[in-house]
Parts: structure tokens; C-alpha cells; sequence
């Protein structure tokens, strides 16, 4: 069904044109559009009956589960058509879509996954990323992934970035697409800050200024809160204060029927409240909203290193967030915004949101990008590169959980793949049904993905939340807590074919599941009865003393805190030390421990970090015993090795040089680059160190010297001379500094009595700054013009001197005067 422009009253109607003839021509294209111009409904419509779409589908990929419903909605409506017919939507663990659908939504990876089974999109003509600026990470791999498709499969293939504020002044040129800017249309919208923005009664505060406003303002009200449980809250609350006033909750979780009835006008003609998430922000239109409530909150998906998985948090929006929340009160005609937080609050607040990409655990797009063959993450072209620490804490996890081999993808991992869920639940859910526990390990996983259904009082064991979800399941309960967590296990079970249990079960079985999701916190108690437990990792971590769990040998651990030193166990399960047989690795450790005394080689049993037995190692392999005293010297070498003044001394003649003849490559000798290098002027010293002291023993001069070569050796002593000859026949050492400034010569005034010019190193062309002292070696002058100080300024100083060293000479002329070594007294 063709759609009829001529009904249609939306802003972005008048650049449809423009977009029409660029995507006739062009392969990319920008569109920027405020909330609300109508960019993520009406434009797919129009370019579906494209004559360059030859009858494929367009994808449109939304950063949220609740806009891609609603508005594949919105778009079958504006057809008189039901959701799956021409258009359709699929998002995880649920989707609407036939044989004759022709746009469809899609979010949460989907789009990813469609390109790792069909890396050219054949049956599609156009993807769409719309709202781009809320910079989701899978928007981001997904635009990376689908323009290498475009550039190297098909270059007929359009792709169009949808955005109500692009920040992104690179986007452009790296898609080589042009900008077509649509207005809109935005009354003004009156700011009011009330100033009173306290996360602890987020609910409370929202309610009172919605009633405020329902006295004072006309028009339906939208408000803005961080998630369902300050809705439900605040939605009491006003259900108390608020007569013959529609009240609605908009999150993700309503269904259908309620999130309609929160975006349509209500039946009756009431006034309306609504009480929304973010997802209010941009993606959905909300008819007759003329008053904006911001409580400046918002909930955001983080990588949580606790659980390994990423999880919702509340956190400060940002200003752009801001403005497009106050935009909202503008859409039919002049509006008010009441932001709970002050001016001075606003004026500290982050201009632009952090893109997912730098914030987020990367191990599911390192494994995504895997499969399609991309080992490299960074040869691809991103909008924000991904930060090299989380890519490389992604790749270590993959090869821990099989995923990778060598940094390219197992046939394991390529299954895992093909799960909707993390790496590390995947590969719990794999392993689990080769072993016939796949039921539990589908209710694990449900919990593990969820906000923990119990309190902290309940204690850290895991298993009485699957023995709950099992008796809610077993009595058919109605408890909206469970629900999504049944509804989420549920979906596991289907994708293997697996019907729930609700028996009973072992608790050990639980323990090994998780060590497949977590094998690096398997946790062993220490000696003592103090709770305390050391990971297969290194860390350590504690339980409650109280806890049923505290006093076990063997846990698996499934949630913990990231807090440095010793952590803190939330969720854990037994784990039966036999079924660990399969992880225990014999390996040689060579290492060396400062705080032990020096080298240590043991032949060790362990898992991970856990060492079960340990016995000495009588003969260890040369070559590891120098690694180990070289990766120490790296870390702690400036206390280790000697770093005496003539050290010093040395790497700041090397240091000056490099500064003043940077064209002859001296090598860098700072104490950082010597560590870091050690191995390639130290080895031949360290063949028999053993202990501390050994390493203080070595001769660090000597060794640093004669790596140079020998014409570096000659070009260092004539260069820049440890001592210069004075002409009191004085041998004096020469202060070079480490930032290449003037070195500097101390030596006493009567040393220097007939020398016109000021000595110079580096082949004469620097001259050394002169601190001339007194006979009892204190400064009187500093001076790199000796000649000008004998002819104008010594005679100021020479006063001073023959008050203060009555028996030393002081001559008029000191050109004329015997330089000396020791004291020359009058009359001799």
C-alpha cells in the first residue's frame, strides 16, 4: 500500500524531495531532524516504493525495544494495516514480521546478526540508523559493519543515519554521504528550575511539581523519570492528589495496549499525565504535551565488572538530553519545562552524552566483528574508536571462554554467536546442554541477566533464587518481580527445545554452570575462618561471616563489586573441587618477588591464580629466570638496581647531548627507557642473580658505558667531559642537567683569575653556566659572560668578598692575578 503525502502534516515532509533525488544518485546520506518532525515514520514509508529499492526490504535499526514497537506500530497504522504485514518489527525474544513485510524495525544486535548469516544483506535495499545520537554501541557496529558490506559487497545497498543532534562533525566524510537538515517545527518552551533534584526521593519530588503544574498550566503533562520502579511510585502518589486526570506509565516493559494508551490522546477527552523513561527523550510522538516535567535522571546500560554482564544504572543526563526533553513541551505550540535541578547544576552538567562504545564491555562486539572475520578491531573505520583497554580485557575473556583461538574465532565461538545474549552466558548455556543441564542453566541465566529478584538479607547463594523461580514457576504465580525473569528463562528454553524443570536440583551443578561464565572467579577460601576467598584471577574477595555460604572451601562466584583489594561477594554458588579436575594445569612459575627476597621457580598445580601444590624447581630454564629478572627490573627496577650520582651523572650527559645533536640518535637513557630495555644492556650481568642484593651489587656504570659503542664512548667523553681544567690547574666536575639546559660548573672565584672566556662543551657551541663561589664554597655569582664579569661586576663583588674573607686577596686587576688552588694570603 502506497501512502497518500497529501494527509500527511509532518515537518519532515518538505526535504523529502531532497532526500528523494540524493538517494537516487547517492549511496549514503545524513538526515538531522528534531524530535518529533516525523524522520522515523514518514521517511521509510516514502522510500519504500523507491524505484533503486527494486522491491527489497528497508531495515531501520532503533537503539530501544519500546520505539522500534512503537513506531513499526505508528508506521502500520499510517498504512490502515496491522504490525507484520508491510511493516513489521523484531526485537529480542520477540518479533512481527511476514512473508509480505517490507520495512522492518529492528534493535538490540539484531541487525549485526542478520549481517553474520548473510554478510551482503541481499534481500535488503537500505538500512537505517535512526536516533543516532544516543550513540547505542550496537548502532555503532552495525554502521560499521554494514558500510564495509556496502564498500566491499554492495555498493548498491543505501544507508541513511537519522539523528535529532548530530555530533559528529566527521560523520559526514567518513561516510562520504551528504547532510540534509530538516527544521521542524518548535514553539518556545519557558525553562523553570526548581532546584530540587535528590535521587533519594526522585518520585516524590517529580509528584509534587506535576501537581503543581496540573493546578497552574494547561495542556497534558510528560514527565520524566529514571525507570518503572520511581514510575510506579510516583504514579501512586498522584493517583492520590489527581481528580479527573489520566495517568499513564510509558517504559519498556508495558505491553502494547498500555504504551498506546500513554502515546494516544485518551478516549474520554482527559487531561493526561504521562510518567516516562528516556524513551520519551526522541523516538515517540506523545499527542497534546505542552508542559515537560524533568526529574534529570535517566538509566543507561553499563558494563558492571561485577557480573561481567552489563546492567542498568541511573545516572545525571546530559544537557543535549536535556534540551530534547524540553523540546517535547514545544511540539504544538508555546510550553513549559520544569527541570528539578538549579541553573548552577545545569552549568556543570556534560554537554553531549558518552557514546556506549567507550563506557561498555566490549566482548560481544569483539566476538560479533570475529565472525566476520575481523581480528583487528581497530582496521575498521569507527564514529569513536573503541578504548584498547576494554578491547583487550573482550579478548581475554573470549579465549578464556573458547570463543577464540590464537585471536581468531573457534567453531564454538561462531556458535555462541548465534545466541541473543553475552559470551559468557552463551558459553554457560553451550556447555550446559552437552552436559543435560541446560534447564538450569537456562534459569541461571535469566537470573544472572535480571535485577536480583531477592534481598541482601536472603544471603549470596544463587541457588535459593533458582529454587524460587522454580516455585514460582511450579505454582503458577503472579508476581511481577519473577514474571519477566520466567518470561526470560522461558525464551532460553525454547531455543533448545527444552521444556522448564521445577524439581529439585544439585547446588554443585550450579557451582560448575557459573564456572563456565566465570572461570576466572573460581574462589577458593584462605586458611583462617574469616570469609575470605581468593580468585582464580588473583583478587580476593569477602563474604559475610553470617552468610550460609561464608565457610565453604570452593565457590563459584556469578556477582561481586570491582572495589580494589578485596571485594565484596553477592552472588555465589558451592563449588565440588572434583569438578574441577578438567581446569587443573601443571605449569613451571619463574618469577621474582621483591618482598620474598629475590628469584622464586616453583613446578605448581593450579587453577588460574590458585595454586593447589607447589614444589621448588630445581633447574629452571635460563631463558625464563632472565625474563623474570628483567619484567621485575621493569616494574620496580629504580629501587632494585643501583641509581647512584654517577649513574645520574651519566644518563644526563647522554640526555644533554641527544637535546643539543638530536640528528646523531643518542639512545633515550631516561630511567623509564633503561628499565623498560633492560634487557638489552643488563643481560650479560644478570646470569647468576638470585636475590635483592644481588642486583644493588651490579656495576650499573660500567654496564651502561660499555653498551655504547666504542665511537659513542669517544664521542661521549669529548662531547660532554665529566671534568674541565680551570686554570688554577683544578680538575672540576661538570653538572649536566637532565632537561638539556646549560650544565652547570661550581667553582670557587680565585680558581678562575686570568680566564677571559667562559668554557664551553659540545664542541664549544654551549657554554657551561658559571657558578662562581667564594672560598668557603658558598654562590656569589652565576655568570655565562665570564669576561663581562671580571671587567664590570667583580669589582661589586670584590667589595663583598674582602669584608666577609678579610685575609684572602682580592685583586684590582684580576686579569692579572695567579690563579689558585688553595688560599693565597696577603703579603705572600
Amino acid at each position: 500500500m502506497k501512502l497518500n503525502l497529501s494527509n500527511i502534516n509532518l515537518p519532515v515532509k518538505e526535504v523529502v524531495p531532497e532526500i528523494q533525488k540524493l538517494l537516487q544518485k547517492r549511496n549514503s546520506l545524513i538526515v538531522s531532524a528534531p524530535p518529533g518532525a516525523g524522520k522515523s515514520t514518514l521517511l521509510p514509508l516514502v522510500l519504500m516504493h523507491e524505484s533503486w529499492l527494486q522491491e527489497k526490504k528497508i531495515i531501520m535499526l532503533e537503539p530501544r525495544r519500546l520505539a522500534a514497537r512503537t513506531i513499526a506500530m505508528r508506521m502500520a497504522s499510517m498504512l490502515g494495516e496491522e504490525v507484520g504485514q508491510t511493516v513489521g518489527y523484531r526485537i529480542r525474544f520477540d518479533n512481527k514480521i511476514s512473508k509480505s513485510t517490507r520495512i522492518e524495525v529492528v534493535t538490540e544486535g539484531i541487525l549485526t546478526r542478520m549481517l553474520q548469516t548473510d554478510n551482503a544483506l541481499e534481500n535488503t535495499g537500505m538500512v537505517i540508523f535512526d536516533e543516532f545520537h544516543e550513540r547505542s554501541i550496537f548502532a555503532d557496529i552495525a554502521l560499521v559493519l554494514t558500510r564495509q558490506s556496502q564498500e566491499v559487497l554492495r555498493p548498491d545497498l543505501r544507508l541513511m543515519v537519522m539523528s535529532a543532534t548530530l555530533n559528529l562533525p566527521h560523520l559526514s566524510e567518513m561516510l562520504g554521504a551528504p547532510v540534509v537538515e530538516s527544521r521542524g517545527r518548535q514553539y518556545p518552551v519557558e525553562i523553570t528550575h526548581t532546584g530540587n533534584r535528590d535521587m533519594m526521593v526522585i518520585a516524590e519530588n517529580v509528584a509534587a511539581i506535576v501537581s503543581q503544574a496540573a493546578k497552574n498550566d494547561k495542556g497534558d503533562i510528560l514527565a520524566f523519570l529514571p525507570g518503572e520502579g520511581e514510575i510506579r511510585k510516583c504514579e501512586e502518589i498522584l493517583r492520590k492528589n489527581l481528580d479527573n486526570i489520566s495517568i499513564h506509565p510509558l517504559y519498556g516493559q508495558l505491553p502494547p495496549k498500555a504504551q498506546l494508551a500513554a502515546i494516544l490522546p485518551n478516549a474520554q477527552g482527559k487531561r493526561k499525565v504521562v510518567l516516562a523513561t528516556s524513551i520519551a527523550e526522541t523516538s515517540l510522538t506523545i499527542e497534546g504535551v505542552s508542559i515537560v516535567v524533568d526529574s534529570g535522571y535517566g538509566r543507561t546500560l553499563q558494563f558492571d565488572p561485577g557480573t561481567g554482564l552489563s546492567r542498568l544504572t541511573t545516572i545525571e543526563i546530559t544537557l543535549d538530553a536535556a534540551n530534547q526533553r524540553a523540546g517535547r513541551a514545544g511540539r504544538l505550540g508555546p510550553g513549559k519545562c520544569y527541570r528539578l535541578w538549579t541553573l548552577a547544576d545545569e552549568h556543570r552538567m556534560e554537554e553531549h552524552r558518552v557514546p556506549e562504545i567507550e563506557t561498555s564491555d566490549l566482548a560481544s562486539m569483539v566476538l560479533d566483528l570475529a565472525v566476520w572475520g575481523i581480528t583487528d578491531v581497530y582496521s575498521l573505520n569507527w564514529p569513536t574508536p573503541p578504548p584498547k583497554s576494554h578491547v583487550d580485557e573482550a579478548l581475554e575473556t573470549l579465549h578464556q571462554l573458547e570463543a577464540l583461538e590464537n585471536h581468531k574465532i573457534t567453531s564454538h565461538g561462531k556458535e555462541m554467536a548465534t545466541l541473543p545474549c553475552h559470551p559468557r552466558i552463551a558459553h554457560m548455556l553451550l556447555m550446559a546442554n552437552t552436559s543435560g543441564h541446560l534447564s538450569l542453566a537456562a534459569d541461571l541465566a535469566a537470573i544472572l541477566e535480571e535485577r536480583d529478584p531477592m534481598s541482601r538479607e536472603t544471603g549470596i547463594d544463587i541457588n535459593l533464587r533458582v529454587e524460587e523461580l522454580r516455585r514460582q514457576r511450579r505454582e503458577k504465580r503472579n508476581n511481577k518481580r519473577w514474571n519477566q525473569i520466567i518470561k526470560v528463562a522461558e525464551s532460553y528454553h525454547r531455543m533448545f527445545d527444552r521444556q522448564p524443570e521445577n524439581d529439585s536440583f544439585d547446588p554443585f551443578d550450579t557451582g560448575l554452570l557459573l564456572v563456565h561464565a566465570y572461570p576466572e572467579r573460581i574462589a577458593s577460601a584462605r586458611p583462617g575462618n574469616e570469609a575470605r576467598f581468593q580468585l582464580s584471577n588473583g583478587s580476593y574477595a569477602l563474604a559475610s561471616h553470617k552468610d550460609d555460604l561464608a565457610h565453604e572451601p570452593w565457590l563459584s562466584v556469578a556477582h561481586m563489586d570491582a572495589r580494589q583489594g578485596m571485594g565484596k561477594i553477592f552472588l555465589a554458588a558451592p563449588l565440588n573441587p572434583a569438578d574441577l579436575k578438567t581446569l587443573i594445569k601443571t605449569s613451571e612459575t619463574i618469577t621474582w618477588d621483591t618482598r620474598k627476597g629475590g628469584l622464586l621457580a616453583t613446578r605448581d598445580l593450579r587453577i588460574g591464580s590458585l595454586v593447589l601444590q607447589s614444589k621448588p624447581l630445581n633447574n629452571p630454564d635460563p631463558e625464563e629466570v632472565m625474563n623474570a629478572i628483567c619484567e621485575a627490573i621493569a616494574k620496580e627496577g629504580q629501587n632494585l638496581l643501583n641509581f647512584n650520582d654517577d649513574v645520574a651523572h651519566w644518563q644526563n650527559r647522554i640526555i644533554s647531548l641527544s637535546k643539543w645533536r638530536p640528528e646523531e640518535n643518542w639512545p633515550d637513557v631516561t630511567t623509564s627507557a633503561l628499565l623498560r630495555t633492560c634487557k638489552e644492556w643488563l643481560s650479560p650481568y644478570l646470569n647468576n642473580i638470585r636475590r635483592n642484593e644481588d642486583l644493588k651489587k651490579i656495576d650499573l656504570l660500567n654496564a651502561l658505558h660499555y653498551h655504547l659503542s666504542p665511537d659513542k664512548q669517544s664521542a661521549l667523553d669529548r662531547l660532554v667531559p665529566q671534568r674541565i681544567k680551570v686554570p688554577s690547574g683544578s680538575f672540576i666536575k661538570i653538572s649536566y642537567q637532565p632537561d638539556g639546559s646549560a650544565p652547570i660548573l661550581a667553582v670557587r672565584l680565585q680558581e678562575m683569575f686570568g680566564m677571559a672566556d667562559t668554557p664551553a662543551v659540545n664542541d664549544g657551541k654551549t657554554p657551561v653556566l658559571l657558578h662562581l663561589l667564594s672560598p668557603g664554597f658558598k654562590p656569589v655569582q652565576v655568570t655565562s659572560d665570564l669576561r663581562s664579569f671580571w671587567n664590570n661586576t667583580y669589582y661589586e663583588v670584590k667589595k663583598e668578598l674582602k669584608n666577609r674573607y678579610p685575609k684572602h686577596v682580592w685583586p684590582e686587576d684580576p686579569w692579572k692575578e695567579e690563579a689558585i688552588r688553595g688560599t693565597k694570603r696577603k703579603g705572600k
